[in-house]
């Protein structure tokens, strides 16, 4: 029985949830966000492995992040998707199963909306393999009494000076539709009478199809493309990625790793707040 949203939710476990994955899906994947032949063929090729792109954990971890939908009273068509991470505790294979644990990390009263944290982990015979994270925002589900929560201004902000990096991919008309078949059915990015019914006017690009995107972009301009290395992402939805748009991904090398912001040719920042480390 899903129970109502309040602060008393925090430290709710969810459901484990049980997903695997084959060759083929890692290659779909990689076609969803962007890869193409011949200078992406270890991601597409079953003669290259084939390697798996380190943001592939987002589509498992989906599927567990749905139990929240189940376990608490929210509407779905309310939730716009707000943060997103991924951490790799061993290199992704390219095929696995898995039993993800998730729980409600956070539960914040924004007035008229509410933020909800999730954490997963995804574990297989031989352990932790990795760790994502989000966070939802509830439309029309605040006023509950519960905290506002802390503000996230300045949180990995780019330094004031030029990026280090700048890799621009392009997306095509049929990305989202490609991206789809990873698992996120969301008929908003494919289907146009609905995405006119949701207030937008035209279908878009899926936000996890732009983290894709932009984990692609940091592979190649932090880690030199050695999925070894690459040990976590995380950022903040900002606004959409139109078909055929081009992602602008600008890195800054910090520390262990690079503060990262991405947006398209026309300017507008699409995700805002990210890093990157190494593992």
């Amino acid at each position: 029985m899903a129970r109502p949203l309040s602060s008393d939710l925090v430290g709710h476990r969810l459901a484990p949830v049980s997903a695997s994955w084959s060759e083929k899906d890692v290659m779909l994947y990689a076609l969803g966000v962007g890869a193409r032949p011949p200078e992406d063929l270890d991601f597409l090729y079953e003669g290259r492995g084939p390697v798996v792109l380190p943001t592939y954990g987002v589509i498992p971890g989906l599927m567990a992040m749905g139990g929240v939908f189940g376990e608490v009273e929210v509407n779905p068509a309310m939730i716009l998707h707000g943060e997103q991470s991924v951490t790799l505790h061993r290199t992704l294979p390219p095929r696995a199963e898995v039993e993800i644990n998730g729980r409600i990390t956070d539960v914040w009263d924004k007035g008229k909306a509410a933020v909800i944290g999730f954490e997963g982990t995804a574990q297989d015979s031989d352990g932790d393999l990795f760790t994502v994270a989000a966070t939802l925002f509830v439309r029309g589900a605040g006023g509950f009494g519960g905290e506002r929560g802390p503000s996230t201004a300045g949180k990995n902000e780019p330094p004031d000076r030029d990026p280090d990096v700048v890799i621009e991919y392009g997306t095509r008309a049929e990305q989202a539709a490609i991206y789809r078949l990873s698992g996120d059915r969301n008929p908003l990015h494919i289907d146009p009478e609905f995405a006119k019914m949701a207030g937008y006017d035209a279908p878009f690009n899926h936000g996890l199809c732009t983290f894709g995107f932009v984990g692609r972009a940091v592979l190649a301009g932090v880690f030199d493309g050695d999925v070894d290395a690459f040990g976590t992402l995380e950022g903040r939805f900002a606004d959409q990625v139109w078909p055929e748009d081009t992602i602008v991904t600008k890195i800054w090398r910090e520390g262990d790793g690079a503060v990262v912001e991405a947006s398209t040719q026309k300017g507008n920042v699409v995700l805002s707040q990210a890093r990157t480390t190494h593992r």
